[in-house]
């Protein structure tokens, strides 16, 4: 045990950041599944525990192989797996397990296991931009040999991954945008691109007040919406909810948001305690989607608060290290995959709070385990790779340090 804890480098707050969240993870996930593992599973109220831990343990693993890993070999890696997920983006979107009335998953034969192609797809874009940004710093203002080769692979992951999943889609390029900002990419360049990234959204939201105005306040069911696609009309519905709430009747999103808003209400400031939340009973998704509202029942708002300060820290960190490191593909490397983790989850805790319309984002590490909870360890080894280089880099130049200073001071003895 001493010898594997010796191996284990990098930054012991995030480390211990992973840990936290674990435990949290743990607490929530049984206490909001104890109902329903109960009818599923003939009163086995552990099922689901029994199955984070397996999760937890095995991306804990995942997270010190990574981390293990000398972080430059992702920066080769990237190149390849590229142009690999690209056409396994447009096979899920095609072929891919439908659920939620959108193409998400791949099913992966013999082990008849189903992941999300847009985690993968966000772990190689993030890795693969941050090492052409390493490269084009010199041209970065330059639109056709800096911007166009960096935001091109961008759109490509987003146009790809939103009609099956448009908020990942708009996370994607909301932390793309930021790193691209921060990586000195011209301010005009951004801006012209962000106003064309809006022209879909502004769409959906003047479609969803057209559609509350022929509805009279009463959203329809998906399939009866006009001729819309089924994702289209899902979109359009979320935004319609997020805009007029309660008046809208008989809504799937207006229920999940309202009783979120219940399971807030009753845990006031200081929370109902461990396992007592009530509205896991009522609340789709209390396991995943919506587990942060669990969170503030159990624990009030002072949990609520205390979780959104482990990210904010955890995010300084890699902030941190970003300033630290020495080489601009691993600055940038743990920056962005850094900013994607903590984006997911402010998106999670606003659609939870009724700040955001409702989306299928969990919260990291702190959901029931599934493909984002291991992809998500991944992204968190690879940072900690970055770390642990920057950790070794401090140290050698200590120690060069200190021979300088014992030779200078054998010289002044012997001038003596």
């Amino acid at each position: 045990m001493n010898q594997l804890l010796n191996k284990t480098k990098g930054d012991k707050v995030i480390w211990a950041l992973v840990v936290l969240l674990a435990l949290m993870s743990l607490l929530v996930i049984y206490s909001s599944t104890g109902s329903l593992a109960y009818k599923m599973y003939k009163g086995n109220t552990e099922i689901y525990l029994f199955k984070q831990v397996v999760f937890i343990g095995v991306g804990l693993v995942l997270i010190y192989f990574f981390h293990q890993v000398n972080y430059t070999i992702y920066s080769r890696v990237s190149k390849v797996l590229f142009w690999l997920v690209i056409p396994l983006l447009i096979y899920t979107l095609f072929f891919g397990v439908r659920l939620n009335e959108g193409s998400r998953w791949i099913k992966l034969p013999i082990i008849n296991l189903t992941f999300q192609t847009s985690d993968l797809a966000k772990l190689v874009l993030f890795m693969y931009l941050s090492r052409m940004l390493s490269k084009k710093q010199e041209v970065i203002k330059d639109f056709k040999k800096g911007f166009l080769p960096l935001i091109i692979p961008v759109g490509l992951v987003c146009v790809f991954i939103a009609p099956a999943n448009l908020s990942t889609a708009l996370l994607v390029g909301a932390t793309s945008m930021l790193l691209l900002f921060i990586g000195r990419a011209s301010m005009q360049h951004l801006f012209y691109t962000g106003l064309i990234a809006m022209v879909p959204v502004v769409i959906l939201i003047l479609m969803a007040v057209w559609q509350h105005k022929e509805g009279n306040g009463v959203a329809p069911k998906v399939e009866n919406r006009n001729k819309l696609t089924a994702r289209v009309a899902t979109w359009v519905n979320r935004v319609e909810t997020f805009m007029y709430g309660s008046d809208l009747k008989n809504d799937e999103d207006n229920y999940q948001v309202n009783q979120a808003k219940i399971a807030i209400a009753k845990g006031g400031w200081m929370g109902l305690g461990p396992g007592n939340s009530e509205q896991r009973n009522f609340l789709p998704h209390p396991y995943s989607d919506f587990i942060y509202a669990i969170i503030i029942e159990e624990y009030g708002i002072a949990g609520g608060a205390f979780v959104l300060f482990v990210y904010l820290v955890f995010l300084f960190r890699s902030i941190q290290l970003f300033r630290k490191c020495p080489f601009a593909f691993g600055a940038f490397l743990a920056l962005a995959l850094s900013f994607t983790l903590v984006i997911q989850a402010m998106t999670n805790m606003a659609v939870n709070v009724n700040l955001f319309p409702v989306t299928g984002v969990t919260l990291p590490l702190v959901s029931m385990g599934g493909s984002s909870f291991l992809f998500t360890c991944t992204a968190i080894g690879i940072i900690l790779s970055v770390s642990r280089f920057v950790e070794k880099n401090q140290l050698e130049g200590k120690e060069e340090e200190e021979e300088e200073e014992e030779t200078h001071d054998e010289k002044e003895v012997a001038h003596a």
